[in-house]
């Protein structure tokens, strides 16, 4: 092994062992020596411009990692985020992602995403922060979660926002308070509000 390739494998590591290009070569990692480790198979490559080391434990969650590293500023959501809070039975076939409705559309080849512009107001709260495959990757917590279902119920469907509501609700420590507070935000506090009084 070259001394490169071992440098350029420390700085992966240093980063949790997931790069973008653009980072990799500001990190000092030169364009051949990434092509390099890739081709030889010591670079995994997740999607067009992120790399990961082959040597680390298989992803737990790739989809969300690729996106959470290639658009940061997004939010993981909706049915994506149900599925990560373990509270749908739907299997989600495109990456959920909040993004504000002033950022530009982003440009990712694989995994398929499906973007919801948000509000300002309705954007910044309920968001919390899990590392994922080393990766930093911002989701929506529960309670924020549920309001948006609700708020999204034409598009991803009624009965998949109640769904989520009973599974939550049967949870040791559920925040239901919190969920109407984050309704009101989502401005969806009447849609909502009947829905978590039949479940008290």
């Amino acid at each position: 092994m070259t001394s490169a390739t071992e440098t350029a494998k420390n700085i992966f590591r240093e980063h949790g062992g997931t790069l973008r290009t653009r980072d990799a070569l500001a990190a000092g990692i030169h364009p051949r020596t990434l092509y390099a480790m890739r081709d030889a198979g010591e670079l995994e490559q997740l999607a067009t411009g992120l790399y990961r080391l082959s040597e680390l434990p298989p992803l737990s969650e790739p989809d969300l990692a690729t996106v959470a590293k290639r658009i940061p500023q997004g939010v993981i959501c909706l049915i994506s985020a149900l599925a990560y809070h373990e509270l749908t039975t739907q299997i989600p076939h495109q990456v959920h992602l909040a993004l504000p409705r002033t950022a530009r559309r982003p440009r990712l080849v694989y995994p398929p995403l499906q973007v919801y512009r948000f509000s300002r107001a309705a954007f910044e709260v309920g968001i919390d922060t899990h590392v994922i495959d080393s990766v930093s990757v911002r989701v929506y917590g529960p309670e924020k979660t549920l309001a948006d279902c609700f708020k999204y119920r034409n598009k991803i469907g009624l009965d998949v926002a109640i769904e989520a509501l009973r599974a939550y609700r049967s949870r040791r420590g559920a925040r239901l308070q919190t969920v109407l507070e984050f309704a009101r935000t989502c401005r969806v506090e009447k849609v909502v509000r009947p829905y978590l009084e039949a479940s008290v």
